[in-house]
């Protein structure tokens, strides 16, 4: 029979600890509702005694109707010396109305004496009397034996006493942590081996990422029999992180054929992996294995040809298992494959001698010697493709547009105003806008304007904004390249602008990044016609 492992995703609870992330009820709601269409299992979401914002939050996901998660409520054992009953925190874990509960305690014996201040036999008695007391209120109990890995390493039989404790009050599992993040993959094998052999109920595992082995430290926990597996989606955490489940589930699912989403919904992992980054205002590394945008990306033109001809030279996976996409990159460097499969996606009939091919590709060379850069701007090169070929039409006629920068800042914190007239099919507009310097404020001034003739672009916003100087030299005539990524909450697509001017290279690449977005709403509701 194929193995199954349980999934249960702390982004809400763990992942809230991490630096930079602060999410409000609304995010939280919306996270939980991507986890489940996922099919994760668990959703820890906090401790409902911490704050109240967890408090209105275990309130109002009551009202959402879950098809594969169970919301989970987390705290700590009973304070020392008196009864789980008469603990204020294990009351509010009740108050959650949550299925389940995750209660951790301490297994190290270093915090039993040193942090807590306790005895090891009162510590014992912690962890037993809260998990029996929830266990009354029948709620499901999941124990996490905190710094399980380091007070295994310390003193091996009072920290798996701990799980034994716990399992004797009835929990329904055990978690092993690795809390520090120091763990080797070796060792949390071999120690996860050992505990498995000695309990009955089911082990799992939450790893951090402090030496950069959360996953390997995951993936070995279950080679040694774990069946479930704690972490963020995508990794994000106290200090350096959690294991990430987003490289967890595919490694485990795709290369070890061990079951963890329901049938299907592994294709949905790339989309949920970049949802929740947008959710959290947090950046989701290019290069994150499965499902960054650079996971399957191909840049040489040796690589090139290969994948072309057989993508399994290049590839580990097929990218759309996890929902992801072969991303075939443009640069002086590319070889006249890559340039022609661009070409393809907008004019099919065109082939590899074509004269277009080899005009595209000279104009390549120039804008590059220039300094633009297509590698992380496919959108912006796409463009020149669509012009090239004449099959690109002006969304917007600029007629001007004017840039106010001042100091000291105006009370409201605006240190910019833009005003900007522009036509649209015989019609003008003419608008202003304050903001966060001239840039920002030329942004919101075009996008106020264009939203009259064109509502969707109300959905776009700005998600990165990098400039580099081309020529230090040069000093404060330099040319500069400005880089600009765009989302509209579904997708996103990088531009690109070269000038002397900051103002005038990022208003090249606000301009490309309006008009692709609008290109593809013209494709779209062509392919909804179909």
């Amino acid at each position: 029979m194929k193995k199954t492992v349980t999934i249960f995703d702390s982004t809400l609870r763990d992942g809230a600890q991490a630096e930079g992330i602060s999410f409000s009820v609304e995010d939280k709601l919306k996270i939980v509702k991507e986890l489940d269409n996922l099919g994760v299992s668990y959703i820890e979401a906090g401790n409902p005694g911490s704050n109240p914002k967890d408090l209105e939050f275990f309130t109002r996901v009551r009202q959402l109707r879950l098809n594969h998660s169970k919301i989970a409520a987390f705290g700590s054992t009973r304070r020392r010396d008196i009864t789980a009953a008469e603990d204020k925190n294990v009351e509010s874990l009740l108050t959650a109305d949550t299925q389940v509960v995750v209660i951790f305690g301490k297994s190290w014996d270093f915090h039993v004496t040193d942090i807590i201040k306790t005895t090891l036999d009162e510590n014992l008695r912690m962890i037993e009397d809260t998990v029996a007391y929830l266990k009354s209120k029948n709620r499901e109990v999941i124990f996490d034996a905190e710094h399980f890995f380091d007070g295994y390493k310390a003193n091996p039989e009072y920290a798996v006493s701990t799980l034994l404790s716990a399992q004797k009050a009835g929990a329904d599992s055990v978690c092993l942590c690795d809390t520090n993040g120091g763990a080797f993959p070796q060792e949390v094998f071999e120690i996860t081996k050992l505990v498995t052999e000695k309990l009955s109920v089911p082990v799992g595992i939450h790893c951090h990422n402090d030496c950069g082995m959360a996953v390997a430290n995951s993936v070995m926990a279950v080679a040694a029999g774990a069946v479930c597996v704690q972490g963020t989606l995508i990794g994000f955490g106290e200090r350096c992180g959690n294991a990430n489940l987003s490289t967890i589930i595919p490694n485990l699912q795709l290369k070890q054929n061990i079951n963890c989403l329901p049938e299907g919904k592994i294709q949905l992992i790339t989309g949920s992996a970049r949802f929740v980054s947008e959710v959290a205002n947090l950046g989701l590394s290019d290069r994150e294995p499965y499902v960054g945008r650079s996971a399957f990306a191909h840049k040489g033109g040796m690589h090139v040809d290969g994948v072309s001809k057989s993508p399994a030279s290049f590839e580990h996976i097929d990218p759309e298992l996890v929902g992801n996409e072969r991303k075939v990159l443009t640069s002086e460097v590319s070889g006249r494959s890559t340039i022609l499969s661009k070409i393809k996606r907008i004019s099919p009939q065109i082939e590899k001698d074509s004269p277009e091919t080899e005009e595209i590709m000279s104009r390549l060379k120039e804008l590059e010697h220039e300094g633009y850069q297509f590698e992380a701007a496919e959108s912006a090169f796409e463009l020149v493709i669509r012009k090239h070929l004449g099959k690109y039409k002006p969304f917007f006629e600029l007629f001007d547009f004017r840039v106010i920068g001042e100091y000291p800042t105006a009370e409201q914190g605006a240190s910019a105003r833009a005003t900007i007239k522009i036509m649209v099919d015989g019609k003008t507009e003419i608008t202003a806008a304050e903001g966060d310097g001239p840039v920002n404020a030329l942004d919101k001034a075009l996008r106020k304007a264009l939203e009259v003739f064109y509502p969707s672009l109300s959905e776009v916003h700005l998600t990165d904004y990098k400039v580099r100087v081309l020529d230090e030299k040069s000093a404060t005539a330099a040319k500069v390249r400005v880089l600009i990524e765009s989302s509209d909450g579904r997708e996103s697509w990088s531009t690109v602008g070269v000038s002397t001017d900051i103002i005038q290279a990022s208003w090249i690449a606000l301009v490309d990044s309006i008009e692709y977005k609008l290109i593809k709403d013209i494709e779209h509701k062509f392919k909804a016609y179909l």
